[in-house]
């Protein structure tokens, strides 16, 4: 694996960070990897780690998010899927595997159905499927329940970078993760710090734009395009899930009777990774090892 590297990548009406977090150009395989929500594209530096030799994994900062915050809306997410696609067309890469996590499996799945011709396969990680919520429900106050310290710090500021990791050890999902050893939770706080950008008066706050934010997480609720786009997936795939959520609850984001009636592409399999939550099931050894196979076959 290399050093992590980093390149600009012109979208519409800026310019994304990209994360070349193991191999390069040379490499004879290329990964792209989406992270979530309200995360950025360092949230696969443990998976990296766990890649063969030659593979090349690219990840980028999504719109609104760390080093591409300052690339403006409008927001949702056909605008990430169009933005998968520049990535892929900069790299001039025809046809690639691509991991989404969480939100990011929900771009994965958008981007994938629009283009079926540019993804060899796709792994959904605890994410991608879903049902439209009740009507009337209240979609700041969902994602506020669903996301819970990752949505409240975007309205916060903190006096360091301690304060802030401090403030994410409040989720018990997060401690879990970080308890996986030390490599993990420098993968884990680098992933996190990643996020911080100066403030007025000397102090820290997300990068997350929360206009961004809202309208990405609405689309993942309400969006019907989004919400059936796994189901309309030719080429393999696999949806993996964990049995804890993002606040290290159970049922996890995705309970066993969602995924159960979930309308799956042809070549689209399920599979349940026991023994972690929404976070871990990106960190822990056993958890990337599904990722791993079912991304590379």
């Amino acid at each position: 694996m290399s050093m992590s590297s980093t390149f600009t990548v012109p979208v519409s009406g800026g310019d994304l960070t990209v994360h070349e977090l193991a191999g390069s150009a040379e490499s004879p395989r290329t990964v792209m990897a989406i992270h979530g929500i309200t995360a950025n594209g360092l949230a696969y530096a443990t998976l990296a780690r766990r890649l063969p030799d030659d593979v090349r994994l690219l990840a980028p900062d999504l719109r609104g998010r760390a080093e591409s915050a300052t690339v403006p809306g409008p927001w949702g997410l056909a605008a990430h899927a169009d933005d998968v696609i520049a990535v892929l067309d900069h790299f001039r890469l025809a046809t690639v595997p691509v991991i989404g996590h969480s939100m990011g499996a929900y771009v994965v799945a958008l981007a994938a159905a629009r283009h079926p011709e540019r993804f060899q396969r796709v792994v959904l990680v605890d994410g991608g499927i879903g049902f439209p919520p009740p009507e009337g429900t209240d979609i700041d106050a969902r994602l506020a329940a669903v996301l819970g310290p990752a949505q409240a710090k975007l309205s916060m500021t903190f006096a360091d970078q301690e304060a802030y990791l401090d403030f994410m050890r409040t989720n018990a999902a997060i401690t879990e993760t970080e308890a996986l050893g030390p490599d993990v939770a420098a993968d884990l706080h680098r992933y996190l710090l990643h996020d911080l950008t100066p403030r007025d008066g000397g102090r820290l706050g997300s990068s997350c734009i929360p206009d961004a934010i809202r309208a990405d997480g609405s689309d993942t609720m309400t969006d019907t395009e989004v919400l059936t786009a796994a189901g309309r997936l030719p080429m393999p795939g696999t949806l993996l899930w964990a049995p804890r959520g993002l606040l290290n609850q159970t049922p996890g984001l995705l309970p066993p009777e969602l995924v159960g009636f979930a309308d799956l592409g042809p070549e689209l399999r399920s599979e349940f990774v026991p023994d972690c939550n929404h976070y871990s099931i990106m960190f822990a050894d056993h958890a990337l090892d599904r990722v791993v196979t079912a991304t590379l076959g």
